[in-house]
C-alpha cells in the first residue's frame, strides 16, 4: 500500500454512516501511551526518537490489526504529503513540524492511525463515521491491549497513564465528535451551546481540531480531562453531551423549515448554484457553501446528491489533496480553477 492510494479512496469517517450521520460527521478516541524507561519524545535525542520508533513498529508487525497498514516516516515526506494526511485527520499539525524520529501508520480503511513520536511516544486514533464511540472504543482498547503485550507502557497506580502533557495523565483518553450544526448558527444559538460546552470542561474546535476555528459550521466536540475518571465515564460524559447538542440541531433545523423555509431554500439553493457553475472558487468560500448543501440533502430539499459525495468533497477541494489530484504543486490561482473543476465534475455541474 502507497500514500497515494489514499487519494482515490473515501476515508470510512466520510461515508456517511451510523448513528445521527446527518449531524454528526465522525467519532475519533486517542489514547496517549508512552514507553517506560524512556524520555519523552520532547526530551529525546535523535538516536532516542529512532530507537522508540523502531520498538514500536516491531510490535504493530505481529498485531493483526496492523496488517495491510501504511508506514511513513515523516521526515521522507515533501510538505504537500505531510498536509494531506494533515487534511485527512491523520495526523495534526504538531506531528509534521520537526520531523526527524517521527512516523506514521495507517490501515487500509483509515479508521486505524498511530502517530509516533508526536508529544507522546504513541497516539493511537480510531475514527468511524456517525456517532458511535462505544463501537470505536472496543476497537481502541482492543489494539491498546494487544500493544501491552509486546511494549511496557509508563504507567502509574497513583496516576494512571503518565503522558508528555499532564492534563492527559489518567486513561489517556481523549474522545471527540465532528458535528455539523448550520441551524445552531442559523438561528445565532451556536455561542451560547459553546458557552454551555466550555462550563462542562469539553472543548470545542474547529475542523481541524486543535488550534483551528470552525468553518462550514463543523464544531469538534472533545473531553479535557481524563485523570479520576474510567474509561466509560468519559465515553458516558461525552456521549450525553453530544445526544443534548443533536438535539438543538433537529430542534434549530425544524425551526427553520416551520418558521422561514423560503429564506432557507434560498440559501440551499444559491450554494447549489454557485457550485455547480463556479470555475474559480477558494476553500473557505466552497466549505461554507459546501455546509449549505449538506444541510439541504439532510433536509431532502436536494435530492439528487449522495451525502457521501459531499462529505467526501470537504477534504478533496483542500489545498493538498487537490495538487496530489493533479500530480503536482499548483499555486492558490491554480488551485481555485481545480477545486471549481473537481466540484463540477463531482455534483453535475457546467
Amino acid at each position: 500500500m502507497k500514500l497515494e492510494d489514499f487519494i482515490h479512496n473515501t476515508g470510512q469517517w466520510l461515508k456517511g454512516t451510523g448513528a445521527y450521520a446527518n449531524i454528526v460527521m465522525s467519532s475519533r478516541l486517542r489514547l496517549a501511551r508512552n514507553l517506560a524507561k524512556h524520555p519523552f519524545p520532547n526530551k529525546a535525542d535523535k538516536k532516542e526518537l529512532l530507537a522508540i520508533c523502531e520498538t514500536i513498529k516491531a510490535a504493530m508487525d505481529e498485531i493483526p490489526q496492523f496488517k495491510d497498514s501504511i508506514f511513513l516516516k515523516i521526515q521522507d515526506l515533501d510538505n504537500v504529503d505531510r498536509q494531506f494526511l494533515i487534511e485527512r485527520h491523520l495526523m495534526s499539525h504538531e506531528h509534521a513540524a520537526n520531523p526527524e524520529g517521527k512516523a506514521l501508520v495507517v490501515s487500509k480503511e483509515e479508521i486505524l492511525s498511530v502517530m509516533i513520536n508526536e508529544e507522546d511516544h504513541m497516539r493511537i486514533q480510531v475514527m468511524e463515521s456517525g456517532f458511535n464511540l462505544e463501537e470505536i472504543w472496543n476497537v481502541a482498547t482492543t489494539i491498546d491491549d494487544e500493544l501491552a503485550k509486546k511494549l511496557d507502557f509508563a504507567y502509574s497506580m497513583q496516576w494512571g497513564y503518565l503522558t508528555a502533557c499532564p492534563t492527559n495523565t489518567g486513561t489517556a483518553m481523549r474522545g471527540s465528535v465532528m458535528l455539523h450544526l448550520p441551524a445552531l448558527v442559523m438561528t445565532k444559538q451556536i455561542n451560547k451551546v459553546l458557552t454551555a460546552i466550555s462550563k462542562l470542561n469539553f472543548a470545542s474546535r474547529g475542523f481541524y481540531g486543535e488550534g483551528t476555528q470552525a468553518s462550514g459550521n463543523f464544531y469538534q466536540i472533545s473531553n479535557q480531562v481524563s485523570m479520576g475518571h474510567s474509561e466509560q465515564d468519559v465515553i458516558q460524559n461525552i456521549n450525553g453531551l453530544i445526544r443534548q447538542v443533536i438535539e438543538q440541531e433537529e430542534q434549530a433545523r425544524q425551526a427553520l423549515l416551520l418558521q422561514n423555509k423560503p429564506m432557507l431554500e434560498d440559501k440551499i439553493f444559491r450554494s447549489y448554484g454557485v457550485l455547480k457553475n463556479a470555475h474559480i472558487i477558494s476553500s473557505q468560500e466552497t466549505v461554507e457553501l459546501l455546509s449549505m448543501l449538506r444541510l439541504g440533502i439532510d433536509l431532502q430539499i436536494i435530492k439528487d446528491i449522495d451525502q457521501k459525495i459531499i462529505n467526501d468533497l470537504f477534504i478533496k477541494i483542500q489545498p493538498a489533496h487537490l495538487q496530489k489530484l493533479e500530480g503536482k504543486k499548483l499555486n492558490a490561482a491554480d488551485r481555485d480553477r481545480k477545486r471549481a473543476s473537481l466540484i463540477r465534475q463531482k455534483i453535475g455541474g457546467n
